[in-house]
């Protein structure tokens, strides 16, 4: 008995310790579609600076002249890219943000040759996975545009008929708005804005034949503006200042050996004189702006051996390689590509940005101040031959214009028993008047000083001749809508305003490019414009015998006289307002003074007669006011030519039968006609389309440009462009009367 329960204690002593249950493998799901969708979007859209560039990159594929980036939050609450590229055609805008869907390739192969920025199909819809995404698009021959909205890589509606400007413009809203956890670590940071600003950078130094601008949401000036040159130093230092400019160095390298890497290499490096805290590389490769972190390590230990206290060097390099030679398709957001014979080309460029440095590095120069004693005051100036670098590398040191006193002896502190005194000679002038062409080159660029004195005099008496009581209408207001053809409804608090919408709408584009003196993205005509027939033109229909040959002699002086003065002022003309007019009297480029905003251009040859007849082309101050008087008459909204086919002005687009059975479309009275009930169709949708976009723009450009930017002058109080129509406490009174 005692060995059987002696059995059973081990017995059950083995059962406390249960052996454990081999587990069965999990099984393997296929996830929904929408899932994998939001997976992949999150890793090609990393950051609002990574939508950026895809979008950048698009609007450079569709030949863009013009891209304008405008970003609110860092990009989280609002980015906005417009072009003036070819436009997306209406047959594809249900699927243009499926994934995989592309007009840049059809096959595998393609990859091989591609030369486009984008090939995979992926980044807008990606956009659309993580952000709420509007298009509006115009292609060319059309009469107005279309906006579509899309989620989740669906359109949400039928694209909408809307007014447009040349090209396409995409907005994203609500960035990350599904994904919390990034979206709270991107709130948290403060670096996003920068990296944008530093990115369209880039972008503009190298695609100079594009204009650029990207700005804050809200805000007057653009923290980036370069206009198309034909010089990448002109680019370079318009973007990061003379400082840089001023210090650069090109470099060459090409190899066409059949055993060897065949490629190109053009670019800037930084020569012994600049100093910066960090390095700066721009690289290009096959115009794909990527990074190559072999390349800068190379370049970094050429700087670091040759030039004393290792400073870090500025880099602007573009690559051309053959197609094939370069594999674009190894990187989620394209930021990376692998090169044949890449070891190669790296030694070949590091050995010539070697001794390009070393034959830099025999001498170096310096900057020193001098004292003008003609005047009370000393003066800095400019020699070819003694500069210094600023320590930033991006701005240019001021020099204070305050000497301390020194000596304590000499009360007043000046230092000219120090100094040898010698009568100023023709070279001193010369110097003078280098230094004074300097510094009104330098205060062009608004990064590195204020506008020209004339244009700041002109916005202050804008400012100080503001209405505080308009401003705050114009401020608070809410648009209720187009009363007639000239006055807009407005109501603000319990008060309700007839504006004159001609009048604000001129003096907002006075101010405004006043405001943006010499920072105008440009719109490119179709065609170029001739002045003598734009002038004949504006002549004719001011005319009282149009068809005098006398009349027609003298237009044709006047034609000739206004063409050859404008072609002389066309340097000024197009570096100040954007209004490009080449050596043969043709205009093929005009200023944007409001985004999203086309002037009429059939009021394009009222346009040139104004500049060549009223413009004071003598007085700077002068100059400049009348200039941008005539572009804010240009660019008022003025009612379309065409009457308006809204009520009674329907009639004016009816077929009308004379008696004798021909058929004639005449806005004039005729008698004993018999009325039919067609109508000119193309004449009319010409006339819908005129006035549609007309009021749309006045809703949606110019009330939120007057809210933004208008500072309505005093004169605008007493001279009816304002006018009360209804107050509500007045309206309460007469109801407690009745």
């Amino acid at each position: 008995m005692e060995i059987e329960e002696t059995i059973i204690e081990v017995e059950m002593e083995d059962e406390a310790i249960p052996a454990p249950i081999p587990k069965e493998p999990p099984k393997i799901l296929r996830l929904e579609e929408c899932v994998v969708n939001r997976i992949a979007a999150g890793e090609v859209i990393q950051r609002p600076v990574s939508a950026v560039k895809e979008l950048i990159e698009n609007s450079l594929d569709a030949d863009s002249t013009s891209i304008s980036v405008v970003v609110k939050d860092g990009g989280l609450k609002l980015i906005q890219v417009s072009d003036d590229g070819h436009g997306i055609c209406y047959e594809d805008l249900p699927i243009l943000c499926e994934r995989h869907t592309t007009s840049k390739l059809s096959k595998f192969e393609d990859l091989q040759s591609i030369r486009s920025m984008g090939f995979r199909g992926e980044a807008l819809a990606s956009m659309t996975y993580v952000g709420h995404v509007t298009v509006t698009t115009i292609t060319m021959g059309q009469l107005h545009g279309y906006r579509a909205t899309y989620r989740d890589g669906l359109m949400v509606d039928e694209p909408k008929a809307c007014a447009a400007v040349k090209g396409t413009q995409i907005m994203i809203e609500n960035l990350f708005y599904n994904m919390a956890a990034r979206r709270k670590t991107l709130q948290n940071s403060a670096d996003d804005y920068p990296k944008i600003v530093d990115l369209i950078s880039r972008f503009a130094i190298h695609h100079t034949h594009v204009s650029f601008s990207c700005r804050k949401h809200g805000a007057g000036r653009a923290d980036v503006h370069t206009i198309a040159t034909s010089s990448r130093l002109d680019a370079i230092r318009s973007v990061y200042g003379v400082s840089v400019a001023r210090n650069l160095m090109n470099i060459e390298v090409s190899d066409t050996g059949p055993l060897n890497s065949v490629f190109k290499m053009d670019g800037f490096i930084s020569n012994s004189n600049y100093i910066a805290k960090k390095i700066t590389m721009v690289l290009f490769i096959n115009d794909r702006l990527v990074d190559c972190g072999a390349l800068k390590r190379a370049i970094e230990i050429v700087y670091t051996a040759t030039l004393p206290k290792a400073s870090k060097p500025f880099i602007y390099m573009s690559i051309i390689l053959p197609p094939e030679h370069v594999d674009v398709n190894i990187h989620p957001t394209k930021r990376e590509v692998s090169l044949l014979n890449q070891e190669f080309v790296i030694e070949k460029i590091q050995s010539v940005v070697g001794s390009k440095l070393r034959s830099s590095n025999e001498s170096r120069t310096f900057q020193e101040q001098t004292m003008d004693f003609s005047s009370s005051s000393p003066t800095a100036t400019s020699k070819d031959s003694i500069k210094e670098p600023s320590p930033s590398g991006i701005k240019s040191q001021k020099v204070p214009h305050k000497m301390v006193r020194t000596d304590t002896l000499d009360p007043s502190g000046r230092l000219h028993a120090y100094m040898q005194m010698k009568p100023p000679g023709n070279s001193e002038r010369g110097s003078c008047l280098s230094s004074v062409r300097s510094s009104i080159r330098q205060r062009r660029n608004p990064s590195e000083t204020a506008d020209l004195t004339s244009i700041q005099e002109l916005v202050n008496e804008i400012d100080n001749d503001c209405h505080p009581g308009l401003l705050d209408i114009v401020r608070n207001c809410t648009y209720t809508g187009m009363a007639d053809e000239i006055f807009a409804l407005l109501q603000h608090n319990t008060h309700l305003y007839l504006v004159n919408v001609i009048n604000l709408s001129k003096e907002l584009m006075y101010q405004q490019v006043l405001r943006r003196f010499a920072h105008f993205n440009a719109i490119q005509l179709s065609e170029p414009a001739s002045l003598p027939e734009l002038v004949m033109l504006a002549l004719k229909e001011e005319g009282t015998d149009p068809e005098g040959n006398e009349s027609k002699e003298l237009r044709g002086k006047i034609a000739e006289m206004n063409t050859e003065l404008l072609k002389q002022k066309a340097g000024m003309l197009e570096e100040y307002f954007s209004i490009h007019i080449d050596s043969n009297g043709n205009m093929s480029r005009l200023p944007v003074i409001l985004d999203q905003y086309t002037p009429d251009m059939d009021r394009i040859p009222e346009f040139i007669l104004c500049l060549g007849n009223d413009v004071d082309w003598e007085d700077e101050k002068i100059c400049f006011q009348t200039i941008a008087a005539a572009l804010g008459n240009f660019y008022a909204m003025h009612p379309p030519l065409l009457r308006n086919p809204s009520g009674d002005g329907l009639k004016f687009y009816r077929k009308r039968v004379l008696s004798s059975g021909s058929e004639v479309t005449s806005t004039e009275n005729i008698e004993n006609d018999t009325m039919e009930a067609e109508f000119e169709e193309e004449l009319l949708l010409e006339a819908e389309n005129a006035w549609a976009q007309r009021e749309w723009s006045i809703q949606h450009v110019l009330f939120p440009s007057l809210r933004l930017f208008f500072k309505p002058p005093t004169s605008m109080a007493t001279n009816g462009t304002f006018v009360q129509v209804a107050s509500l406490e007045k309206l309460y009174r007469i109801f407690e009367r009745c």
